[in-house]
């Protein structure tokens, strides 16, 4: 097992306490929004091109010769089988990519997540892959039900496809339980409260970062540290909840209160409470009590705003 530092400056740093995303980490979310924005204009294309290409394409459309109700033979224009069996194959596609997008878009938001304290953006940048669906989708599964050359079962078949996969894309877009600078901001204050410094450790598996970089779950793995906004950057967007064991692990101290700490963090981070705020340690009777400037300027910040 090895260990790399990257330093302060891989990841920004706010005397306020506040989490701030470092540049890498913007840079990685810029593009994988890039991406998803890519993704979500050839969906919307390839539903124009089904509305315009086959759907309102009367040139598309073959004799059918039928008899009727009173024995006549008539011939009327329907809607051919390859174009039916086209126009699926296109809102299977079409949702494939449109939820491709969304994945990517919510991928994003971990890096660079918007803040609470603006409720619109926040809201809009996490909720967007729940609305590109419905642009996808909605004006092609309207026109399919309104056209007049597709027999019912035709219309029947493709409606309910289109309905299926545009609620699959909707469902699969929303996110449930976004990111927020206020999470991670709850993680970072954690950190720099337990630790006395914006200093983790974490490895190429899993999702969260830890205090101390000689647990059990890094011992078969090549260790990096860094700020948490560095954990951010390599894909690692939430603090571990077995402080206690890893604090005792690398012989730190573990304040009276750890189990609060550890329930107000678990709440922060599954969306539970806004409150970014976490109950000051209680040192009492604890020796090597951490300290440092980081300490500091979190504590007068915490002063602060209280």
């Amino acid at each position: 097992m090895t260990a790399s530092g990257k330093g302060a400056a891989g990841g920004a740093v706010d005397d306020s306490g506040k989490w701030v995303a470092s540049a890498e980490s913007k840079g990685k979310a810029k593009k994988l929004r890039i991406i998803a924005i890519a993704l979500w204009v050839l969906g919307i294309a390839i539903e124009i091109g089904a509305i315009f290409g086959l759907l309102l394409n009367k040139s598309i459309l073959s004799d059918k010769t039928e008899v009727d109700d009173r024995g006549v033979l008539t011939t009327t224009s329907g809607f051919p089988t390859w174009a039916f069996i086209l126009l699926i194959v296109l809102l299977v596609i079409d949702g494939i990519v449109v939820v491709i997008g969304s994945m990517l878009w919510k991928k994003a938001n971990t890096y660079d997540p918007a803040s609470k304290s603006e409720p619109v953006k926040f809201f809009i940048q996490n909720q967007l892959g729940a609305f590109i669906p419905i642009l996808a989708f909605l004006p092609i599964i309207i026109l399919i039900f309104l056209n007049k050359d597709m027999d019912k079962t035709q219309k029947g078949v493709a409606g309910a496809v289109g309905i299926v996969v545009a609620a699959i894309a909707v469902f699969m877009g929303i996110d449930f339980n976004p990111s927020s600078v206020e999470k991670y901001t709850a993680d970072k204050q954690a950190v720099i409260q337990l630790l006395g410094e914006d200093q983790v450790y974490w490895a190429g598996g899993g999702e969260v970062y830890h205090v101390c970089g000689s647990v059990s779950d890094l011992s078969k793995s090549s260790v990096e540290s860094g700020t948490t906004a560095d954990a951010v950057a390599a894909g690692k967007p939430r603090l571990t909840l077995k402080l206690e064991s890893e604090l005792n692990a690398c012989n730190r101290a573990v304040p009276n209160n750890i189990d609060d700490i550890v329930a107000a963090i678990r709440a922060v981070q599954q969306g539970e409470t806004d409150t970014q705020i976490l109950p000051s340690p209680d040192w009492s009777g604890v020796d090597n009590a951490p300290s440092g400037g980081a300490l500091d300027s979190l504590n007068d910040a915490l002063k602060d705003a209280a």
